[in-house]
Parts: structure tokens; C-alpha cells; sequence
């Protein structure tokens, strides 16, 4: 029987494993839950929910980006107010290519998330429990502070950015109230009630689907990465009790498991690499893209004196300079405890070992050797030189800007 069908059929030694796996995954369910990515045991009616989630996420996404499109391309004629509106595209843009690559990933998301569970199932210490909740802890906060950071950002921005803005007469003596994203006047008026309410509260939903999506990607890179952290913790705690004779009095059976346990917590963080390289290559692009912009945005205004586009734009920029940094210290976290493997089976009393179980040693230091990452699309692995290198290019771009905005 393979490994993966015998642990489908063990019983679980953890008996405090539903309230662990609750306290890990709560934040990223509820976030992803409701735009239908979190896979969920529904029954009756209720098993359309995520279909319809996703029909309608995707609705309110098309119903806010395809009008602004034609509103660019065939109404706003002023460079300046092009490229200010360009951001806000790109941004919506990218966030709809994330969604339906986390919603072609859901199965295998499902699958990953049936792994954690199973972990937790199967932790056999309170000391193993112990570090899985330390790190389980960790993902927990960084989703958290991502989630304050975007949602907070966002707020602001179809709110206080609109009452800023306030309403305007425009060159044909017409009076406009300002939208969150800008809609091609052929296709409806939008000045006329109701239209104009119906519309912002569909504005205002996709921007919590755009924020949801954002958030979502990160926590469940950070749930996944910071499990797998706790995995290899507990394995180095298995390889320093492989040389206590009284606790284990066969060596050879011990390493058996351990290579077991190694094999099977690789395999699943290159299951994770798989299914969020896509998302991980946006948002490593959208990111370098969309600081640039938000850096120029926040000198433009700073240069307007108007203080309220200043503060959301500064929060809007440092939500992205969040999200971006938290995914490369979640890749640089993954790198340096897959690494550590090597250097924790070097500094046990390996020559008290049998000679087989050394040689053993020697290949699970050959496969340390290649640390775990996670990777935008194959291109660049997430790590904190890629955020300095996300950060330098864009601080470049926003140099090009500026000199051809001026020019």
C-alpha cells in the first residue's frame, strides 16, 4: 500500500486536531470562502454556493474593467488622467488573471488542504503540536496583517478618495459625481438615480473581491509555506532523537520514518510551488508595476497639496509593499528551514549510527542541498533579495516616469 493511502486510513492521534486546524486556516477560509475558491464539504443546495461566488466575482469584475477600458480608449483624452487611470486597470486586471488561476488551481487547493488537515491528524507529541502551532501562528498573523493592510487601503479608496473628489461641472456645463472606476458613456448614463448608486455598490463589490483575491493568495501562500516550515522542524527534532538508544532502539526503523516523513513534506511543497506559480509571477509583476505608480501618484498629489489622496495613495502603497515583502520572507522562510535539514543531520552523533543509516545521512544532506522555494512562475525565486530587487526596479521606473511625463 502506497504511503499516501495508508495515511488516509489512520486514526487521528491528535485529539485536539479540529480546534488546531480551525485556529490556522480560520482567516484564509473565511477571505477565500467568499468569493468560492476555499473547496468545502457542501451538501443539498448549498454545494452551488462557490459557483455562484465565482459567477458573480467574476460579473462585478467584467461590469467594473471592460467600461473603464472604453472610457481609456475612447473618451479621456488627457495623458496625465490616462496614466492615473491606468494603474487602477492594471491593478483590477491583474487581480481578475489571479482569480481565475486560483479557481483552475481549486482542486489541487483542495487537495494541499486535505494534506494540512491530515498533518494535524496525525501530529504524535505536544511537542510536535507545539511547533506546527508556532508556525501555524505565524501564517495566522501575516494573513491577519495583510488583511488589515488591504481592506483597510481599499476602504478608504472608494470612500474618502470619492468624497474627496466630490461633485463636479464638467467642460459641457454637465454635472458629474465621481465613480470609483469610469464608465463608458455609451453604453449607460450613469449620472441619473439609480443607476449611479446601483453602480458604486457594484464598484464598491469589486473591490472587495480585487482585495479579497489579493489577500486570499497571501494567506494561503503563508498557510501552506509556514506549515511546511513546521514539518521540517519536527523532522530535525526526529533526527536529533535518532541517536538516543534508549528512546529508539533501532535507529534503522526511526530513519526509515523520517525519510518518509522528509519525501512526503517535499512532495507537497512542490505541489504548492505548482499550483501558486501563476499567482505568485502576477503578483510579483503587478507588484514592481503598481508601486511605481502608486509612488508617482503619491508625488503628484503631494505636489496638489491635497492630503487626502496622499494618505490613501501612501496606504495603498505600503498594502502592496506589504503583500509583495510578505510572500518573499515566506519564500526566504521556506528556503532557509529546507536547507537546515543538511546542517541538522551534520551536527547530531551521526558516527554512533549504523553504517547504513549514515549513508543514509548522507543523501538526505544531497537533497538539502536544493531548499524548497517558491517561485514566480519559474522566473525569479520570491526571496528578500527579489523584494530589494522589486523595490530598486521600480524606484528606475518611476524615475523613466516622471522624466517622460515632464518631457
Amino acid at each position: 500500500m502506497r504511503l499516501s493511502e495508508r495515511d488516509q486510513i489512520r486514526q487521528p492521534r491528535n485529539i485536539h486536531y479540529e480546534k488546531d486546524i480551525r485556529y490556522v486556516v480560520k482567516h484564509s477560509k473565511w477571505i477565500l470562502s467568499s468569493v468560492g475558491i476555499w473547496p468545502g464539504l457542501l451538501r443539498g443546495a448549498k454545494r452551488y454556493l462557490p459557483n455562484v461566488a465565482i459567477g458573480l466575482s467574476n460579473s462585478v469584475l467584467l461590469f467594473a474593467i471592460v467600461p473603464c477600458i472604453l472610457h481609456i480608449a475612447y473618451e479621456e483624452k488627457n495623458i496625465v488622467i490616462r496614466l492615473q487611470l491606468l494603474g487602477l486597470l492594471s491593478f483590477c486586471v491583474i487581480s481578475l488573471a489571479k482569480y481565475w488561476a486560483l479557481t483552475a488551481r481549486k482542486p489541487r487547493i483542495k487537495d494541499c488542504i486535505e494534506h494540512v488537515k491530515d498533518d494535524w491528524k496525525q501530529v504524535e507529541t505536544q511537542g510536535d503540536r507545539k511547533l506546527m502551532l508556532r508556525y501555524g501562528k505565524v501564517g495566522r498573523d501575516l494573513t491577519i496583517t495583510c488583511a488589515v493592510f488591504m481592506y483597510a487601503g481599499g476602504a478608504i479608496y472608494h470612500t474618502a478618495m470619492q468624497y474627496a473628489i466630490g461633485t463636479f461641472v464638467d467642460e459641457q456645463n454637465r454635472t458629474v459625481k465621481p465613480l470609483v472606476y469610469p464608465t463608458y458613456r455609451a453604453l449607460y448614463d450613469v449620472q441619473t438615480s439609480p443607476v449611479y448608486e446601483s453602480v458604486y455598490i457594484v464598484h464598491c463589490l469589486c473591490g472587495y473581491v480585487i482585495y479579497s483575491v489579493t489577500t486570499g493568495a497571501c494567506g494561503l501562500t503563508a498557510l501552506f509555506a509556514t506549515h511546511v516550515c513546521g514539518q521540517i522542524d519536527i523532522l530535525m527534532s526526529r533526527l536529533q532523537e535518532l541517536v538516543d538508544h534508549e528512546r529508539n532502539s533501532d535507529p534503522t526503523v526511526r530513519f526509515t520514518e523520517i525519510v518518509r516523513h522528509h519525501l512526503r513534506t517535499l512532495r507537497f511543497s512542490t505541489t504548492v510551488e505548482t499550483i501558486l506559480q501563476e499567482v505568485c509571477f502576477l503578483e510579483f509583476v503587478g507588484s514592481t508595476f503598481m508601486i511605481c505608480l502608486l509612488e508617482y501618484y503619491c508625488i503628484t498629489a503631494w505636489e496638489q497639496n491635497n492630503a487626502i489622496s496622499v494618505a490613501t495613495y501612501s496606504l495603498l502603497l505600503i498594502s502592496l509593499t506589504f503583500n509583495i515583502f510578505i510572500l518573499c520572507y515566506i519564500g526566504q522562510l521556506l528556503m532557509e528551514k529546507t536547507s537546515a535539514v543538511g546542517i541538522s543531520c551534520f551536527m547530531i552523533d551521526w558516527y554512533h549510527l549504523p553504517t547504513k543509516t549514515i549513508q543514509g545521512l548522507i543523501l538526505v544532506i544531497g537533497i538539502s542541498n536544493n531548499p524548497c522555494k517558491i517561485s514566480a512562475g519559474g522566473i525569479a525565486n520570491l526571496n528578500l533579495s527579489t523584494f530589494g530587487n522589486v523595490l530598486k526596479t521600480s524606484l528606475a521606473y518611476l524615475s523613466f516616469l516622471r522624466t517622460a511625463v515632464v518631457q
